[in-house]
């Protein structure tokens, strides 16, 4: 491939970008690049990081590490990372909007298109009051930017509305409104942050039609989205992030199908994503996932919370910070635990028709000597009373026919180390003194029946069958 052309098909190119807050790494290594006249879609779930890739591109940040490169038409390149951010939008032609609209309320329509060509304006008039003289520079500049302003009214669908107040549009159109006040920079790439946000579909209808036309004009377009439909039937290309990386990266098809989407980003649960895998991609896709950032050129393991492998504690050495993460944040990290696991458990399963080697592992609850099918007389005591014993384990013991205080209070050394066996502890029944504890509760428990049955039955039953006895 011709690497001029490839160069000059590329308006954006994101190299090993990284951002870090203090110990806190909110993009790690992340690299991509945009092609001219394409619409690129970055998407991932809330707190993947996208929004501070836009403002690392647009100046808002300065990132930490990377390189961003944006090549403009005429061939002239500019590092954004080293533009002050008010020289991004006027030298190197980058508009963007933000997630939240920010129109002039109380200008009309037409004086906010206006208000986004005041650099034109202001250099028209010499950058003082000779505007004011009708001089014809700033006549014809003046006609200009209002002829623009009526084409991207008529391509945002608000002629009708140019003289009324941005506030008094509704909420899409304010949304179009704040796109076409962009357009008006003259951008030769356009970031929108979530256009689609809180948008009906008639109204994300409109919002697709606006981009395409943009799109027709040679602008590139960098977008942020949530909203699949507006991602999967415009974007020419998609990248993917993750906790601040990028897990995927490819044309809208390619990226509706990887698995490593599916998983993190539409939200699969844990349980579900080995099915997914199987239904969307080969069975092999889940020993080829990548799992982080490239070692030689991201952050360390330890470095960062957000990106590449995730551990329990984490060490800055520069500022001995430690920061406490949570295990299996990463969904695409739990695909390749879940498959280290099959594969363990694929290795030391038995086969069909053979015996294990060495001796065979009796079930730990076999050595409880007392079980009961079911409860006594229907009604089981209330385990929980036993400091120590919690909803999980109270289930765990009914489902081995354990039921009863004097069950527990009847225990063996024998019984003690199968139920410990069993429930995963080690030493826990005999510090918390499960035993004692069931012998009290056991012999208050008898108390209380002998006294509501009068030593005679359970219950009003027993006290029924007690005064019939009488009788007799």
């Amino acid at each position: 491939m011709d690497t001029s052309q490839t160069m000059t098909d590329t308006i954006l190119n994101v190299e090993h970008l990284s951002m870090k807050f203090g110990g806190l790494v909110a993009i790690g290594d992340l690299s991509f690049q945009a092609r001219r006249g394409d619409i690129t879609a970055l998407i991932g779930p809330n707190g993947a990081g996208k929004t501070t890739v836009f403002n690392c591109i647009t100046g808002f940040y300065k990132p930490t590490e990377g390189m961003i490169t944006l090549t403009r038409r005429d061939g002239s390149t500019y590092l954004l990372e080293r533009l002050p951010n008010h020289e991004i939008p006027a030298h190197a032609k980058v508009a963007r909007t933000f997630q939240n609209i920010r129109l002039f309320s109380g200008m009309t329509v037409l004086e906010n298109l206006l208000v986004a060509q005041h650099n034109k304006l202001m250099k028209a008039s010499g950058y003082s009051f000779l505007g004011l003289f009708g001089f014809s520079s700033y006549k014809q500049a003046d006609a200009e930017s209002i002829d623009l302003a009526h084409h991207w009214l008529e391509k945002a669908d608000l002629v009708d509305r140019a003289d009324d107040p941005a506030g008094d549009l509704p909420y899409g159109a304010q949304r179009r409104l704040e796109i076409a006040r962009a357009m008006c920079t003259g951008p030769e790439l356009l970031c929108l942050d979530e256009p689609a946000a809180g948008l009906n579909p008639k109204e994300s209808l409109a919002l697709n039609a606006l981009l395409m036309d943009i799109k027709s004009t040679g602008t590139s377009i960098l977008l942020i989205e949530h909203d699949m439909s507006v991602v999967m039937q415009i974007s020419d290309h998609v990248v993917v992030l993750e906790y601040g990386r990028k897990i995927s990266d490819g044309d809208p098809e390619t990226v509706r199908t990887d698995p490593r989407v599916i998983a993190a980003y539409l939200g699969v649960d844990d349980e579900e994503v080995e099915t997914v895998l199987t239904e969307v991609g080969d069975e092999d896709v889940i020993e080829k996932l990548d799992l982080g950032p490239d070692p030689e050129h991201g952050p360390a393991s330890s470095a960062s919370m957000m990106a590449g492998p995730v551990s329990d504690t984490m060490e800055h050495a520069d500022e001995g910070e430690r920061v406490l993460v949570e295990k299996g944040a990463s969904k695409a990290a739990q695909v390749e635990a879940q498959a280290e696991s099959k594969a363990a458990a694929a290795k030391t399963s038995p086969m069909p028709g053979k015996k294990p080697p060495g001796k065979a592992a009796k079930p730990a609850s076999a050595g409880i000597s007392n079980r009961l099918p079911a409860p006594r007389g229907g009604k089981e005591d209330d385990l929980l009373a036993i400091k120590g014993i919690g909803p999980v384990n109270k289930k765990k013991l009914n489902e081995h026919g354990i039921f009863h205080f004097d069950q527990i209070a009847a225990w063996k050394k024998a019984d003690i180390e199968a139920a410990e066996a069993y429930l995963d502890f080690d030493g826990r029944i005999a510090r918390e003194d499960w035993v004692g504890q069931a012998k009290i509760l056991a012999r208050q428990a008898a108390k209380a029946g002998g006294t509501k049955t009068g030593g005679n039955g359970t219950g009003r039953a027993g006290s029924a069958a007690g005064k019939r006895g009488g009788r007799k």
